[in-house]
């Protein structure tokens, strides 16, 4: 590392708490040596009362750019000069790009999602999706969804201010991308949830459960609503292979999972920061597999 730094070197980084545990900068600093880009990449563990001050020091530093993690991705959105689309219907930011000390904020976890479905040969456009939860990653999924052509998404949530705010983040979509049918549903509604996962394309969990250390547990309970042509797609990645995966696979559903679209928000950011693609393929082979 010493070796490659010099006095233009470019300086990126990993803001949020707590960052201990991140993978990004052994990610983006491979990404970097491998393409010869004279750049770096840190983390600062920073908390929400430290977002003012750290934006303003981006400014003075010329820091390039910066991945946000929570809990700064609403805080954060707050300083930026320009928000892109998504960032600014979803209300959070978790890449940041200095352009000669403008600021612009991005959201690319939706793209990452849709990059990985892609990449499991799932297009969205023109399909109807229900999306299980209303929190961060969910909020960023349907909104990149509706941008990229979704014909119908339904989303299920318990009715917690998560709720509230997504029935204000329906509105705002709506406003944007008309031709886009948007449902904001109970998920304590079972009725209602199977019917819309019957009408569906593709189904996604975007809340916690199943998560480690609960990995026996499933949002759906009843199994009977996975069918061979139904693509069920979980957000979380560890386990690789939630419960709810599991048994959408044997029913016969094609299974997406949520490592890949942490790696594909990824090479979204490293774009957006220097114009070219990551090598995706490699940082999947050491870092994610």
């Amino acid at each position: 590392m010493e070796k490659r730094i010099s006095g233009t070197t470019a300086l990126y980084c990993l803001i949020g708490t707590p960052i201990g545990h991140s993978g990004s900068p052994a990610m983006y600093n491979y990404s970097f040596q491998k393409l010869g880009i004279d750049s770096a990449y840190v983390a600062f563990d920073i908390s929400i009362e430290k977002v003012k001050d750290t934006i303003a020091a981006f400014r003075t530093l010329n820091i390039k750019g910066a991945n946000v993690t929570m809990p700064c991705k609403n805080e954060v959105a707050k300083y930026m000069d320009e928000l892109s689309p998504a960032a600014r219907l979803v209300g959070a930011v978790n890449t940041i790009v200095n352009d000669g000390g403008k600021l612009t904020g991005n959201i690319t976890d939706g793209v990452g999602f849709v990059r990985n479905l892609k990449e499991h040969g799932v297009d969205i456009k023109n399909k109807k999706i229900t999306i299980l939860g209303a929190g961060g990653a969910a909020t960023a999924i349907q909104v990149q969804c509706a941008l990229d052509g979704a014909k119908e998404i339904n989303t299920f949530n318990i009715k917690d201010d998560f709720y509230k705010k997504a029935e204000k983040t329906i509105e705002n979509i709506r406003k944007e991308v008309s031709e886009c049918v948007l449902n904001l549903y109970d998920l304590e509604d079972v009725k209602k949830l199977n019917e819309k996962i019957a009408d569906s394309d593709i189904l996604v969990n975007a809340t916690h459960v199943g998560m480690h250390p609960n990995e026996n547990e499933s949002p759906i309970k009843d199994i009977r609503v996975f069918r061979r042509d139904l693509v069920v797609s979980d957000v979380i990645y560890n386990p690789r292979k939630t419960k709810l995966l599991e048994e959408a696979e044997a029913a016969g559903c094609k299974i997406v999972t949520g490592i890949g679209m942490l790696l594909w928000q990824g090479v979204e950011a490293f774009k957006l920061y220097t114009g070219l693609e990551m090598p995706a393929k490699e940082v999947d082979e050491l870092f994610f597999k």
